[in-house]
């Protein structure tokens, strides 16, 4: 079985071709970095005229790269939602046109599912397992009990982690994507401040806020650049400081979380980490300690699969077709789909922002 994947939820124009053995037989990705840079952040609009000139190309270069044709594909798979919905659009009419021409089944995955079964794709991880998604859109801990079978433990009340290290770069003036510039910035560091807060931290749900640590950090640049004070030293000092909270925030919140799903399955096979935020080497350091002391091990796919990426919604693709699913080609795209449907509606549990 080998389906085609296309990824277009925000500003990665992203096809992939992946077989049923594992085997990821094309990746290609058009990523808008460039696009955005001028604005410190991701512009809808440009983001969907952006998918709307490089899909195309993106797509026959993974087939290309497969040596198929349409023809040799045996279902189609795109991101259904969540996500901005002008990218998420353009990609489910693009999965529509091929399907239609070449007579194949036509999936809409959930973008959030796709992240969910990656480990599954690189690493075959058994249901249950528990899932830390953590990206620019989206923060959240879930029990991964099988395909469509997910339930959420918590989500973040305000701003996702990723989301809070792009506007954090931008008020240090790191440039963008916020998470490598404050990790490279971190690097650097000599003296980490070490009295940010930790919103969240120590209580008794597995809830997330990021809100109140990006408030925290406007007041210290702010008050560093009035005293004349904000040098590179002190800036990467700063980020380390920031990447340091954030990691703490997102540590703390699993581990009552592991203990939760632990309770409730004790044959949980693992600890996944997915996400664009999931790339953060301090952060898999931390999980990996974390996981140890609950006699787990710790997947995380590659970080060109942990960012947002086409052959994770082709394998969730194969996942659904296995189970003898597909899709309508009267399917509506939407810009909110949470994977637990029964959970409160929270800012970080099913939307990109």
């Amino acid at each position: 079985m080998v389906v085609l994947g296309i990824e277009s939820s925000c500003d990665e124009t992203a096809a992939a071709v992946v077989a049923d053995d594992r085997r990821i037989l094309a990746d290609t990705i058009f990523a808008q970095i460039a696009e955005h840079t001028p604005f410190g952040g991701v512009v809808p609009e440009i983001a969907a005229r952006a998918h709307l000139d490089h899909l195309d190309d993106t797509i026959a270069a993974a087939m290309s790269q497969a040596g198929m044709d349409f023809a040799d594909l045996d279902a189609v798979a795109v991101t259904g939602g969540p996500g901005l919905i002008g990218g998420v659009i353009v990609g489910v009419m693009m999965a529509k046109s091929i399907a239609l021409a070449h007579k194949k089944p036509f999936i809409a995955v959930n973008h959030l599912e796709g992240h969910a079964l990656t480990a599954r794709l690189t690493d075959d991880v058994a249901f249950p397992y528990l899932l830390l998604l953590v990206s620019g859109g989206h923060c959240q801990l879930l029990i991964v009990e099988g395909v469509g079978r997910y339930r959420r433990l918590g989500a973040t009340i305000d701003d996702a982690a990723g989301e809070a290290f792009d506007k954090a770069a931008k008020l240090m003036g790191l440039g963008f994507p916020g998470g490598p510039a404050v990790a490279k910035a971190a690097a650097e560091a000599s003296a980490p401040f070490r009295d940010l807060p930790r919103p969240m931290k120590g209580r008794p749900d597995c809830n997330f806020s990021f809100s109140g640590l990006k408030t925290a950090l406007r007041q210290r640049v702010e008050a560093l650049r009035a005293a004349n004070a904000f040098d590179d030293t002190t800036r990467a000092n700063l980020a380390a400081g920031f990447q340091a909270a954030v990691v703490d925030c997102l540590i703390d919140r699993t581990r009552h979380a592991l203990e939760a799903a632990k309770a409730d399955h004790p044959d949980l096979s693992a600890l996944v980490v997915a996400g664009g935020v999931a790339a953060n080497q301090h952060l898999r350091a931390q999980l990996q300690a974390l996981a140890a002391k609950h006699n787990l091990p710790i997947v995380a796919p590659p970080p060109r699969l942990c960012t947002d990426n086409a052959a994770m919604i082709a394998w969730a693709g194969i996942e659904r077709l296995k189970l003898g699913e597909r899709s309508g080609f009267d399917y509506a795209p939407r810009p909110r789909w949470p994977l637990d449907s029964a959970a409160p509606a929270l800012a970080g549990a099913g939307v990109k922002a």
